[in-house]
């Protein structure tokens, strides 16, 4: 079965994340949560355009992709899980935890280091937040955060099995929790118990300081409380709460060019 998932490890991402992405685009069309500051025609293509330089750039600058790195460690037998008597399923699963810890850990940095913040406040830009949002990153960050999520996996010597396992869940994930759409409360109060949801990450997209400084997790809800930074829910409500940066609220602001050259100004 590992086997087959390391095989086929490019359908199995590009599989589950075209279908995340469809399901959500339905979604949000069908019963958005909020109503749209801006149209999607205003937001979208740069959006899109982000992915495409991002997924451009990892491609040329790390081919071999994390789960390469997985593999490259299994091979030299590097990293703890390499070193240690672990379980297989132990190994995995403690992969993915960590991993996703990681992840927590280098999204409270880019909030706290200002050169960092410089970088990731592109992503906060968004006036709105869609799914689309979820997929736009500075692509600096982008290979920034690379690779470190490589050297993780080889200290880890995580098995390939879990970076391909992570890499779904993370990116379905955060497509996810960006969507504009509404959760029956008595679930969503089920869900984030373990899983981060869209009303819970949305608290982190708020133009309040002190929201945007909260709800850091990704895929796992715990470690916002473990840490102390979970914010139940914004002070003015989802429908009144204001979404982006006070700074970046020009119309050119959200042009393609004006996002990628942002962290100059």
């Amino acid at each position: 079965m590992a086997d087959f998932v390391t095989l086929h490890e490019p359908m199995l991402r590009l599989g589950a994340f075209a279908v995340t992405m469809m399901v959500m685009a339905c979604w949000e069309g069908a019963a958005p949560r909020r109503l749209r500051a801006l149209s999607r025609a205003a937001r979208w293509p740069a959006n899109i355009g982000i992915v495409a330089i991002n997924t451009v750039a990892v491609r040329l600058l790390f081919p071999a992709a994390a789960v390469g790195a997985a593999l490259w460690a299994a091979e030299s037998d590097i990293g703890l899980f390499h070193w240690a008597v672990v379980p297989q399923w132990a190994a995995i699963g403690l992969s993915v935890i960590l991993l996703d810890l990681l992840i927590y850990g280098q999204h409270v940095m880019m909030h706290k280091v200002p050169l960092l913040w410089r970088l990731h406040r592109m992503h906060h830009m968004d006036r709105d937040v869609d799914f689309t949002t979820a997929l736009r990153f500075h692509p600096v960050e982008i290979i920034l955060s690379a690779g470190v999520k490589f050297l993780a996996v080889i200290a880890l010597g995580a098995p390939a099995v879990a970076v391909i396992m992570f890499e779904v869940i993370l990116n379905s994930s955060a497509i996810f929790n960006h969507g504009n759409v509404r959760l029956p409360v008595r679930l969503d109060g089920i869900l984030r118990i373990i899983v981060v949801t869209p009303d819970m990450h949305r608290v982190h997209h708020s133009a309040r300081a002190e929201e945007t400084n909260s709800n850091y997790g990704f895929a796992f809800a715990f470690w916002d409380r473990l840490f102390g930074t979970y914010r139940k829910s914004p002070a003015r409500g989802h429908d009144a709460m204001t979404l982006g940066l006070p700074a970046f609220r020009a119309p050119g602001d959200g042009r393609l060019l004006s996002l990628l050259l942002n962290p100059l100004r």
